[in-house]
């Protein structure tokens, strides 16, 4: 089952999206891989039935992509002050 130490799955998913971004994948597709690396994390690393596994990926996924966007959002309000 999915523990609360698997949260440091999310900054692992933003390491591999920057690792794709900075192999010339355009920034716009940077959500969808962090969802698909989120759902692969979900599958092939939790330890829990199938479903469990691709709704606690697709958790991962998507809470990557908010840290991301919220960080992203952040610096840009710090640099326009």
């Amino acid at each position: 089952m999915f523990e609360i130490y698997d949260i440091a799955i999310i900054p692992l998913i933003l390491g591999v999206v920057e690792l794709f971004k900075r192999s010339g994948v355009p920034i716009k597709y940077s959500p969808f891989i962090a969802l698909v690396v989120g759902l692969l994390f979900g599958i092939f690393y939790i330890d829990a039935e199938v479903k469990q596994r691709i709704i606690i990926g697709l958790m991962l996924g998507l809470s990557a992509t908010g840290l991301y966007s919220g960080s992203k959002n952040i610096s840009q309000k710090t640099d326009k002050e």
